[in-house]
């Protein structure tokens, strides 16, 4: 269970909990402000105001907007999104549900690093497309997703709340309409101190001036919609000091969900946004219509205000130390207000980044290497040079969850880098590296988050932060930097690395789930990897009632850091079908007991990603039967079903390049070829081969063809006939399924299909079906979402010369991964030859 009793105790020490997000990133390289940008910054010292932008998922923010606030307004900026996406699919990689959610949560701090913006979360959990508001609300808990929100505005205190979608059916997809939904009552609910009142402990009541809905454009011109009242937006203004305009950066900010394939062009031109009216005092012409923007929000903040105007005023671009004299007086000044007003807390960090601009003032702590476990002695370097003759004194450094407190009492020179060598302990509490939303198990539709001051946040404060203490002429400043690793590489140049706390051992399966199609033992590959020094013991797999595990451990003696140990088990199923999960466990000498793995997501667009999740896998022993034996792989977006096939027994090829090419011929050795998920949709080759594969279904092969967006389709031709796809899903995974040729070979040969085998689907029934086809077509499948009309669509299947072509919009590629039973004996029927042999 994540353990954060240091770090709640020091947020509660701070100004609360949402203060220094823009202070304590992940492992980013030091920010350098240009110029332009700190003129930018100083405009907005006399800016007191926030809004906030609520949508469901990644990808749902108008980015335009959030930088147009940011950026334009110069009002503090946040977007709420209810999930992290983790129902979505994965356009880089194979990542599905937790993982892609982790993805994409680093995706959307990517794009507000770019527009301006801050990022925040509820627990709410993306468990795939939903079709009503209803429905979305009843698996997400409502009450606990409603009472995040809550949280979140009485911390960030928005003037203006704006939602990206309308409460109705409008909105396309039951999570963007339950967003609204919770939007506007917790409009009332955050002002209400009668709800929620464990909240009051940290925060107090806040009443939202006006909500507003961000209302769809028509045919996306820049013309008011009919009716409703509205305010204009102009999001296509061109910022001088940035050179850009406000639709450019939307484009870069939006290109960072790569995962979804949302690559943006830079826009340029005017763009108008129409804001309708839904709750509060109604805006006239303005969005911020009747709130007071300036300081007058603070008693007693004339002489901030005026020093603030002064410096905002007498900025040199080419001299941006000459504003640090002026800046302090005004920190001095704000010091006088009372120092627990929102505002003021605010500003200060915002007046504190820019002295440190101004000052040219650049401070990290680099580890040698990456990852320490707890108790381990760690080096780090602490680098600071100030590039400026602003007198600056660097008193001490101190890491943050540990005794360490350096003292340094050092005037810093221009330019003249200092590169100080640090030894600590890693603290034997110090909990290890996790996404704090992911280290409990998740209910139904909700993470498990059991520290109120987590609530909101994107991710949690990393374990070890130096706190770099400095005195600027006469004021004392502690800035927080996450300790990271920094190296070179070859290509990509410098990079960083979050730090990670890892276990003494970390213990990898082969498999996630293990399929037994059959009573024979299968052998059980495991890695185990050192964590920071040497470590040895005793593993064992612990393993459900009835299945047998040999030998009963083994011993590893594992020399050094990073050092790595492959061993097998060999398991046995039981007789007849059975399911449960399988779990390793080592123990070390000191008798302390770990059964964590490791999970590295590294692709270049987002900080390298750690998890070390239980470490054990579904096992599964199946009453299944396969015909033919060999298979080819066309791989889509990516997905992990050739995994799952080779757990059924199938030899697996991927098809390459060379492959494709190759004469049709020498694919007759596959008794099938499988495209994955999106294949005719990420694929462009598959509009040359296509034809191809076709010849090879004429000559007597197999072909299956998992689901395609029906946008963005390489070629219209995808199977030997006509037929038209759709965005036509069943959600519900539970939905009853109808066989409308119960006597088809698909369904009886080499395993009889039963409703049985459509029990424990996860996630959804399928998506993307086909809504009209060739007569030549055969359909087989039916089932329906509560109150819809069936579709039928799902498996379509045609015989082509000597073969088979077959479609299937049912979601195999989540339900074989997940260890479904029915799902594997289906498509073990789908892969048959025509005319093969059982086994």
């Amino acid at each position: 269970m994540y353990q954060s009793t240091t770090y709640t105790l020091h947020l509660r020490v701070f100004l609360g909990l949402f203060l220094f997000v823009s202070l304590i990133g992940s492992a980013q390289p030091p920010k350098y402000y240009p110029a332009g940008e700190i003129k930018l910054a100083l405009k907005k010292m006399n800016i007191l105001g926030s809004a906030l932008y609520m949508a469901a998922h990644p990808d749902d923010e108008n980015t335009a907007m959030l930088a147009w606030l940011a950026k334009d307004r110069l009002v503090r900026t946040s977007y709420l999104a209810i999930t992290r996406g983790d129902g979505g699919q994965n356009l880089i990689g194979s990542e599905q549900s937790e993982l892609i959610g982790l993805i994409r949560t680093q995706e959307l701090l990517q794009a507000r690093r770019v527009d301006g913006a801050e990022q925040y979360f509820t627990r709410g959990n993306d468990f795939g497309f939903s079709k009503s508001t209803e429905e979305a609300l009843q698996i997400w808990d409502k009450e606990k997703v409603l009472a995040d929100v809550v949280w979140v505005i009485r911390n960030l205190k928005p003037d203006v709340i704006i939602t990206r979608f309308p409460p109705t059916a409008q909105a396309g997809h039951g999570h963007h309409s339950a967003s609204a939904v919770l939007a506007e009552e917790a409009f009332v609910a955050a002002a209400d101190p009668k709800r929620y009142p464990e909240q009051l402990k940290y925060v107090q009541p806040w009443q939202v001036k006006r909500l507003v809905w961000n209302a769809f454009t028509p045919n996306f011109t820049n013309d008011p919609p009919p009716g409703g009242n509205y305010v204009m937006a102009p999001l296509g203004n061109y910022n001088n000091l940035l050179g850009k305009s406000y639709t450019e950066i939307a484009g870069e900010s939006r290109s960072m969900h790569k995962s979804q394939g949302f690559g943006s062009a830079r826009s340029r031109g005017q763009r108008n946004d129409y804001l309708q009216h839904k709750l509060g005092e109604q805006a006239q012409s303005d969005i911020f219509d009747g709130v007071d923007l300036s300081w007058k929000r603070v008693k007693g903040s004339e002489t901030v205000a005026a020093l603030l105007q002064k410096a905002y005023q007498t900025f040199d671009a080419e001299n941006p130390a000459a504003s640090v004299p002026s800046l302090l007086e005004a920190y001095r000044a704000m010091e006088k207000l009372p120092q627990q007003d929102y505002y003021v807390q605010q500003k200060k960090k915002e007046l504190t980044e820019i002295i440190v601009a101004c000052t040219g003032l650049s401070y990290e702590g680099n580890t040698v290497s990456y990852a320490g476990t707890p108790g381990q002695s760690l080096r780090f370097y602490a680098n600071v040079v100030k590039r400026s003759d602003v007198p600056v004194l660097w008193k001490s450094v101190q890491l943050l969850n540990t005794p360490k407190d350096s003292t340094i009492g050092k005037e810093l020179k221009n330019n003249e880098a200092l590169n100080l060598p640090i030894s600590l302990t890693i603290p034997k509490e110090i909990q290890y590296t996790q996404p704090y939303w992911l280290a409990n198990p998740p209910a139904k539709g909700m993470y498990t988050v059991n520290d109120q001051l987590l609530i909101g946040k994107p991710e949690a404060t990393p374990q070890l932060t130096a706190a770099f203490h400095f005195q600027i002429q006469g004021i004392d400043f502690t800035l927080n930097r996450p300790i990271s690793y920094k190296w070179v590489d070859p290509v990509q140049g410098e990079l960083y690395r979050p730090f990670e706390v890892r276990p003494a051992v970390m213990i990898n399966l082969d498999e996630k789930s293990i399929v037994f199609p059959a009573t024979e033992a299968k052998t059980l590959g495991v890695l185990l990897k050192a964590g920071a020094g040497a470590v040895k013991g005793e593993l064992r797999l612990e393993v459900p009632k009835g299945w047998k595990v040999s030998p009963e451990k083994l011993s590893f003696d594992l020399a050094k850091a990073e050092a790595e140990q492959k061993v097998a088990f060999v398991i046995t199923p039981p007789a007849n079908a059975s399911e449960g999960t399988l779990k390793a466990v080592a123990k070390l000498a000191d008798g302390q007991e770990i059964s964590l793995g490791l999970r590295t997501i590294d692709y270049d667009h987002i900080p390298v990603q750690t998890l070390f999740p239980v470490a054990q896998a579904k096992v599964i022993r199946l009453d299944v039967r396969t015909a033919g034996k060999n298979i080819a792989y066309l791989m889509g977006a990516g997905d992990d079903v050739p995994t799952a096939l080779r757990q059924m027994g199938y030899s697996v090829t991927m098809l390459t390049a060379n492959e494709l090419k190759a004469d049709v011929t020498e694919w007759q050795r596959f008794d099938a070829i499988v495209l994955g998920v999106r294949a005719f949709n990420t694929e462009e080759r598959l509009k040359y081969y296509q034809p191809k594969l076709m010849q090879y279904v004429e000559n007597g092969g197999v072909v299956l063809v998992q689901y395609i967006v029906n946008r963005g389709v390489v070629t219209d031709e995808i199977g030997p006939y006509p037929f038209e796809l759709s965005r036509d899903r069943v959600t519900v995974e539970e939905a009853t399924v109808t066989f409308l040729k119960p006597q088809h070979p698909l369904l009886n040969t080499p395993n009889k299909i039963t409703a049985k085998d459509f029990e424990g689907w996860i996630q959804e029934r399928g998506l993307y079906f086909a809504q009209k086809w060739d007569s030549r077509y055969e359909v087989l499948l039916s089932c329906a979402d509560p109150g819809e009309k069936p579709q039928d669509g799902g498996l379509l299947v045609a015989n082509y010369g000597k073969g088979r072509f077959i479609y299937t919009g049912y979601a195999f590629f989540r339900q074989l991964p997940g260890g479904v039973p029915g799902a594997y004996r289906l498509f073990a029927n789908l892969l048959a030859p025509v005319n093969g042999s059982v086994k």
